[in-house]
């Protein structure tokens, strides 16, 4: 199944100035993007919804609003890409619906094995203990 596609209306972007060394540009351009996306109000499938919001990330508030800055960048529109894509990135791992474990049981000939192999290094053990005369 093909991951949803976050739509890119429902992302709100701010320029802000990003940190770091940078020499003059720095100080005077908003080049870093900071990004906000409302899980609530978007347009996903429900499940992959409950998904996200239930994910230990620190990006995603208790509100439900997840919140990426970019700075990697020295333009605004890779940034803003850059966190689209992070965005995405994490859109796609919460799609993943994990496999359910079906509970096994180990088969008969493991369980010989490991015996086997317990057996035999008893044997190994009680050849290094001293000698009694009997």
């Amino acid at each position: 199944m093909k991951p949803p596609v976050v739509d890119p209306r429902e992302v709100d972007f701010t320029a802000i100035r990003a940190q770091g060394a940078g020499g003059q540009n720095v100080n005077k351009v908003s080049s870093a993007a900071h990004l906000r996306f409302d899980i609530h109000a978007s347009s996903l499938p429900e499940a992959v919804k409950a998904r996200l919001l239930a994910w230990p990330d620190s990006r995603i508030g208790s509100d439900g609003v997840v919140v990426i800055k970019a700075q990697d960048h020295r333009s605004l529109p890779r940034n803003q890409a850059d966190a689209l894509a992070r965005l995405q990135e994490l859109v796609d791992r919460a799609a993943h619906v994990p496999k359910t474990r079906r509970p096994t049981r180990p088969t008969l000939a493991s369980k010989v094995r490991r015996l086997d192999g317990k057996t035999r290094r008893s044997g190994v053990k009680a050849g290094r203990q001293r000698a009694t005369d009997t």
